[in-house]
C-alpha cells in the first residue's frame, strides 16, 4: 500500500507571537487570559500518517530549559576574561538566584520575543548584566530601565519620554527597541559578540577597533579588539551568566523554575487612569501594578498615552470588566482651582506637584496667561502620595529615608548660576556620581538655577557608608593621561580626600601618567 504523507504545520513561538494583536501574552481582546506556552517545534515537519504524537518533542514547561534549547553562542571557549567572569558568578550563586527571581515577571515575554525573532536565547539574559533585571535601574551614565537605554538612543528608537512616562522602563516598549537595535547591530557586524559589544559601547567604537586591527593585520573578532574596559568585560559577563544558566544543575546551583505561561496581559484603556484606582479594579496592590508598568513615573498613566496597562493574567478579566463600568471622566480625580491674584501656571503647578504643561493641556491653554477669578481643572491623585509606592517621588523619598538612617548628615544646596555637579562635589568633598544619585539624576544631567540639591555627608568623614563595607574592594589604579584626582574620584564614587589619604598624597598637587594608586571602591558604584 502506498504510504500517504501529510504536511503538518506546528505552532511555533514565531507563529504564536506574531504581533501584539495575536500575541496571547499581551492579548488586547476581551476573552479570558491566555495560557499558551512557547512552542519550540519546527515551523513545518513532514511526518507519516502513522506517526504517533508522542514522537513530537514536548514543549518545555520551564523557561530555563527552553532557554537552554535555544542557546546559540559559544559558551565554552577558554578565554581568560570569560573564565574570570564565570568564576565570579559561580562563587556568588545568591546573586543569580536574586536576579532570576526578579526576572520572573518579565522573562516569558522577553524570551518569547527573542525566540520569535530567531535570536540567541542568551539575549534574553542580557538584562541580568545590564540592570540585574530591575526596570527601575538608573545608572550614572543616564541609562534607565531593564535594557539600560540612554536618552539619545531611546529617542532614536521611538521610546517616549515625558513627565508622566519613561518608555525606557516600559517592559514591552523597551524590549522591542532593544531587540531591534541588537538585530541592526548583528546585521552590521555579522557576529553576535560584536553586536553585543556595540550595544554596550556604540557601533562606532567597534568599527574603529576593527579598522585598527585590519591595518595591523590582526584578527577582528571580539576577543582581539582593543575596546573600552567595560565592554571587554561586558560580553564575557553575558556568556558567563548564560553558561551558568545552562549548567546550573551540574554546578548544583538551584534555579527556581519559571512556568512557560504568560505573566501578564496588555489591556487597553483609551484614557488616563489613576494607578491606585487601576490596582483596585484588578484587586492587586499598587506595588504590583507599578512592577508590571514601571514606565509610569507618577500617580497616573500619561494623558497622551500609552493608553494601556500590563495586568497580571489572573486579574486581567476582572480588571477589564470593572474598567468597562467606569466612565473615563471618573478614572482621574479633578480639583477645581479658583485663580487668585498673583498666581501663575508654574506656581499652581508646584502647589499641586504637577507641571505647567499638564495644567495647560488639561485646560486647553495655548500659553501661560491666566486671569484671576477664573477656574482651572487640575488632575490630582485620588489617594495619598504614599499609596503610589513605586512612583518616581516615592522611590526618591525611600532612598532619602535610607540615607537618613545611615551615618550621614543632610545638607540642602540651592543651585547658583555657574554651578556644575563637579564644582559642587568638589566643594563638599564628595563624588559627582554620589551627588547625582542622591538627587535622582545622572552626572550628565543639566542643573537648573534655583533647584535644591540634597547632599549627604558622612559624620565620620571617611567617605564610605558603613552599611556598604561588605561591598568594598581594594584595587590598584594606574593613572592615565588627562586624569586628575577629581576625575578619578568621580569615576569610582570616592572622595578626593580619601584618595589622598589612602596614597599619602596630601602634599602632592599633580598626578603622573603611570603612577600607581590604591583605591577602596564600592563595586556596586564603580565603572
Amino acid at each position: 500500500m502506498q504510504l500517504v504523507r501529510k504536511i503538518v504545520v506546528l505552532t511555533t513561538a514565531g507563529l504564536i507571537l506574531a504581533g501584539c494583536q495575536n500575541n496571547p501574552l499581551i492579548s488586547q481582546q476581551t476573552q479570558g487570559p491566555a495560557s499558551h506556552p512557547i512552542d519550540t517545534a519546527k515551523n513545518i515537519s513532514v511526518v507519516n500518517e502513522s506517526s504517533k504524537s508522542s514522537d513530537l518533542k514536548p514543549v518545555s514547561t520551564d523557561l530555563w530549559q527552553l532557554t537552554r534549547e535555544h542557546m546559540q553562542l559559544n559558551l565554552d571557549n577558554e578565554k581568560p576574561r570569560l573564565q574570570s567572569q564565570f568564576k565570579w558568578y559561580t562563587k556568588h550563586p545568591e546573586h543569580i538566584q536574586r536576579v532570576t527571581t526578579r526576572a520572573s515577571r518579565y522573562y516569558y515575554y522577553i524570551l518569547s520575543e527573542v525566540i520569535k525573532r530567531d535570536m540567541p536565547a542568551e539575549i534574553a539574559l542580557l538584562p541580568i548584566v545590564e540592570s540585574a533585571y530591575d526596570p527601575f535601574a538608573y545608572s550614572h551614565g543616564r541609562a534607565a530601565g531593564a535594557w539600560q537605554f540612554i536618552p539619545g538612543t531611546a529617542k532614536h528608537f521611538g521610546l517616549k519620554s515625558s513627565w508622566w512616562y519613561d518608555g525606557r522602563r516600559d517592559i514591552v516598549a523597551s524590549t522591542d527597541a532593544a531587540l531591534t537595535y541588537l538585530q541592526q547591530l548583528h546585521k552590521r557586524f555579522g557576529d553576535w559578540e560584536l553586536a553585543l559589544a556595540a550595544y554596550n559601547c556604540g557601533g562606532g567604537n567597534v568599527s574603529k577597533a576593527i579598522r585598527k586591527n585590519k591595518k595591523k593585520g590582526l584578527p577582528t573578532d571580539f576577543w582581539s579588539l582593543d575596546l573600552p574596559k567595560e565592554t571587554r568585560a561586558y560580553v564575557p559577563k553575558l556568556l558567563a551568566v548564560s553558561r551558568l544558566i545552562r549548567d546550573a544543575e551540574q554546578l548544583s546551583i538551584p534555579l527556581a523554575p519559571i512556568a512557560n505561561t504568560p505573566a501578564f496581559e496588555l489591556v487597553k484603556l483609551d484614557s488616563q487612569i489613576d494607578l491606585a484606582q487601576a490596582a483596585e479594579l484588578g484587586n492587586i496592590t499598587t506595588q504590583e501594578l507599578y512592577q508590571f508598568n514601571p514606565g509610569f513615573n507618577r500617580w497616573a498613566t500619561d494623558p497622551d498615552g500609552p493608553h494601556h496597562l500590563l495586568i497580571p493574567v489572573a486579574s486581567a478579566d476582572q480588571f477589564r470588566a470593572r474598567l468597562a463600568e467606569l466612565p473615563a471622566e471618573q478614572r482621574v480625580n479633578w480639583t477645581r482651582y479658583k485663580i487668585r491674584s498673583g498666581d501663575t501656571v508654574s506656581t499652581i503647578a508646584r502647589q499641586y506637584k504637577t507641571t505647567s504643561a499638564v495644567i495647560r493641556n488639561a485646560n486647553k491653554l495655548k500659553g501661560n496667561n491666566i486671569r484671576a477669578g477664573r477656574y482651572l481643572l487640575i488632575p490630582s491623585a485620588k489617594h495619598q502620595s504614599s499609596d503610589y509606592v513605586l512612583s518616581q517621588s516615592q522611590r526618591f523619598n525611600r532612598k532619602q529615608n535610607q540615607l537618613a538612617q545611615s551615618n550621614r548628615n543632610k545638607t540642602s544646596y540651592k543651585v547658583k548660576s555657574g554651578d556644575s555637579f563637579w564644582k559642587i562635589a568638589k566643594q563638599y568633598d564628595i563624588s559627582v556620581r554620589q551627588l547625582a544619585s542622591w538627587n535622582q539624576m545622572a552626572p550628565g544631567d543639566s542643573l537648573r538655577v534655583g533647584h535644591t540639591l540634597t547632599i549627604w555627608q558622612s559624620q565620620t568623614n571617611q567617605g564610605l557608608n558603613r552599611s556598604d563595607e561588605q561591598l568594598i574592594r581594594r584595587i590598584g589604579y594606574s593613572v592615565r593621561n588627562g586624569d586628575s584626582l577629581y576625575t578619578i574620584a568621580g569615576r569610582f564614587s570616592v572622595s578626593v580626600k580619601d584618595i589622598k589619604r589612602w596614597n599619602k598624597l596630601e602634599n602632592s598637587k599633580y598626578l603622573q601618567p603611570g603612577q600607581k594608586l590604591t583605591l577602596y571602591v564600592d563595586i556596586t558604584q564603580a565603572d
